[in-house]
């Protein structure tokens, strides 16, 4: 009998729940007792595996999709532009826990106020814990402890490469339909970039998902945002060598606002000037995570591991037949 690789339960899988997400703004609130939680958490891992813990890189990617922040942080290009004013829709790959879709969901309920709509999507056993978690989470629920995503969450099934997943999902949503009333505006992938053996699929994933008979060809550009702790620099580089292939793509950078403080302007500057102009790396310290600004993959060679997250956007460079 010949044994088949499950992403989620690889040999020696030895995992512990995230402690961190209790410290942090971008879990639910920090409470053991909710969807993200250190005991979730456990319960989750025992049967889903992989897919069970919130990973670092939804730390990231949370602070980032969330304007509700940007009291405390610029970013350099931000999730949405200040002049945007369409609906959302957001499909994220891997979504494991849902955490990142719950932010996403947040935002567009609390804060745009555009509307808009998130699909986490996720292998087909893996669904039925999006399913709950998105469901049950306190942040999505209205004022009287009813839930609320049931308009704005939609768990589909969609593994990595599976062209009749991707195809579903746009013709179920509109988006390979032109002037459809639903738009792909943004694909989010959080700590996604660690087997080799799954960048592939990835990369025809995110190919399939912005690129015909998915989406309109006369429609708007799908806007890319990826997140991940770097691992193995070795494994990861090709990956971004093919991406670059298909996609334009460029690092986000953060910084703390500056903020009036006792008549006089308190400006916290987190980049040391001797790294010189922008095409140099930059560093910076954001609560326990770092933001790494670089303009070539190559040059995370050497780089401290201390450097653990990343953003990227990205956008297709062209549509592929």
């Amino acid at each position: 009998m010949i044994d088949h690789f499950h992403p989620n339960f690889p040999p020696n899988l030895s995992i512990t729940p995230n402690v961190g997400l209790s410290e942090n703004k971008a879990s639910s609130g920090g409470n053991d007792k909710d969807a993200f939680g250190v005991e979730s958490q456990r319960e989750a891992i025992s049967r889903y595996g992989i897919a069970g813990r919130v990973w670092e890189g939804a730390y990231a990617m949370s602070t980032y999709v969330n304007t509700a922040d940007g009291d405390i942080l610029d970013f350099d290009p931000p999730f949405v532009d200040d002049l945007y004013y369409e609906p959302l829709g957001v499909i994220e790959l891997g979504s494991g826990t849902g955490v990142v879709a719950a932010n996403v969901a947040r935002e567009i309920r609390h804060t745009r106020g555009l509307g808009g709509f998130v699909i986490p999507t996720d292998l087909p056993d893996v669904c039925p814990l999006l399913e709950h978690n998105l469901g049950t989470n306190t942040t999505s629920r209205d004022s009287e402890g009813n839930c609320s995503n049931s308009d704005i969450v939609f768990v589909r099934p969609l593994s990595w490469g599976n062209l009749d997943h991707a195809i579903a999902i746009a013709s179920e949503f509109g988006f390979d339909r032109p002037f459809a009333s639903r738009r792909l505006t943004h694909i989010i992938c959080s700590d996604l970039v660690y087997f080799p053996e799954l960048l592939g699929p990835l990369l025809r994933a995110l190919i399939h998902l912005t690129s015909p008979p998915c989406i309109s060809p006369s429609g708007l550009p799908v806007k890319i945002v990826i997140s991940y702790k770097i691992r193995s620099l070795s494994k990861e580089t090709p990956f971004w060598t093919a991406f670059g292939l298909w996609f334009s793509f460029q690092p986000v950078v953060a910084r703390y606002r500056v903020r009036p403080l006792a008549g006089k302007t308190l400006v916290q500057n987190h980049v040391p000037s001797n790294l010189g102009d922008g095409s140099k790396q930059m560093r910076m310290r954001i609560r326990h995570s770092f933001l790494l600004r670089t303009v070539d993959p190559s040059r995370f060679y050497g780089m401290s591991r201390k450097v653990i997250k990343i953003l990227w956007t990205a956008r297709v460079l062209e549509i592929r037949e």
